[in-house]
């Protein structure tokens, strides 16, 4: 059978990036990819519909160091980078995808991607009654994240007060959630007043704060914690974690997600205060979300039952069109996204026809 060969637009790194990447270091490529997998091929193509924009990616831009082992490999230059993503299957030589399938997991950031379908890194997508982006954000990695640390590491206990930084983005908006089902004292922080408004707003976090306009972050955690903070959800790092220490209580926990304050930092900034983690007892521990992906099924039957409840809300920054993806990349180093940011490759949801 002649084999049928489409355009296939592709979002390329341009080079090995150091200090805040630009736009400019991701290129708009285009290639081409056979309509069909080769015959007796255990390979999935799959035309992808969204895209996940998660700051663990600023990592693979950076030169391999085998001095400082990154999570997840490099990206290579000249190559499509690659992430987490939502599609539908085209085509399919493995037994457990046909045409038509929906899966979230690893894909190319491009139009058509090639993938082999590993268990625990890609999921056959069963609600399809939910929006089908929440599986870039609660119903996907993120989610995974928030739910794992939250209540794997941080073993929270009703009453507690719970601390989480970088609140609006795409996880720290459901540890702030699920806190509050849980009956905790919930703060957020963020970067400007329209994330503080959401999050008390709309997120239901009992109070939130705008970093940037904090002259002394101590004396805002004093301020919002009076008598301590029992779980801090770590995202930023820096000089927010040497002021969230003083804060601890005795026996506090710290569930390390990520540090994107110290990303693009050449030099990292010292944290001072880590003799208190002895004194007052307090456990540290660093996590990745795939460490946990086994129990995906266990979370979406904890979660789904809540959305449908109306009980967990979750808000969305989207960008549209492969084309906008390296500026919606980018931008989460400077804050600009609002929510859980994501690129729609293709509204096509239906037919994926071409």
């Amino acid at each position: 059978m002649e084999t049928v060969v489409m355009s296939n637009k592709q979002v390329v790194l341009r080079d090995y990036v150091t200090g805040f990447p630009s736009e400019s270091d991701l290129l708009i490529t285009s290639t081409t990819v056979d309509r069909k997998v080769p015959a007796g091929s255990k390979t999935v193509l799959v035309k992808n519909l969204y895209l996940s924009c998660d700051p663990y990616m600023r990592n693979r831009m950076r030169k391999p160091d085998p001095s400082s082992p990154a999570t997840a490999q490099s990206f290579i230059p000249g190559k499509p980078i690659s992430g987490f993503g939502v599609c539908k299957v085209m085509d399919s030589g493995h037994p457990d995808y046909k045409e038509g399938d929906l899966l979230w997991g690893a894909v190319g950031w491009e139009e058509y991607s090639v993938i082999t379908p590993i268990p625990n890194l890609h999921f056959k997508i069963h609600h399809t009654d939910l929006p089908l982006s929440h599986y870039t954000g609660l119903l996907g990695m993120p989610g995974m994240t928030a739910y794992a640390g939250f209540y794997e590491i941080c073993c929270p206990k009703k009453g507690e007060s719970v601390f989480v930084s970088a609140a609006s983005g795409a996880v720290g908006q459901l540890v702030g959630q699920f806190a509050k089902l849980m009956g905790c004292y919930v703060v957020g922080s963020a970067g400007t007043k329209e994330k503080v408004d959401l999050l008390k707003n709309k997120l239901g976090f009992d109070d939130a704060f705008n970093y940037k306009e904090e002259k002394d972050l101590n004396a805002a955690l004093k301020r919002c914690f009076p008598v301590g903070i029992d779980i801090y959800f770590e995202n930023v790092g820096g000089k927010m974690l040497d002021a969230v220490i003083l804060n601890m209580r005795p026996h506090g926990r710290i569930a390390a997600c990520g540090m994107i304050s110290q990303y693009n930092l050449q030099i990292p900034e010292g944290v001072y205060n880590l003799s208190l983690i002895t004194y007052k007892r307090i456990r540290i521990q660093g996590f990745n979300a795939i460490d946990y992906f086994h129990k995906y099924s266990e979370f979406s039957e904890f979660v789904v039952p809540y959305i449908r409840q109306g009980k967990i809300t979750y808000v969305e920054d989207v960008a549209d069109g492969l084309e906008s993806a390296p500026a919606a990349l980018v931008g989460l180093f400077h804050g600009k996204n609002v929510g859980k940011q994501l690129v729609v490759v293709s509204r096509d949801h239906e037919s994926c026809s071409v």
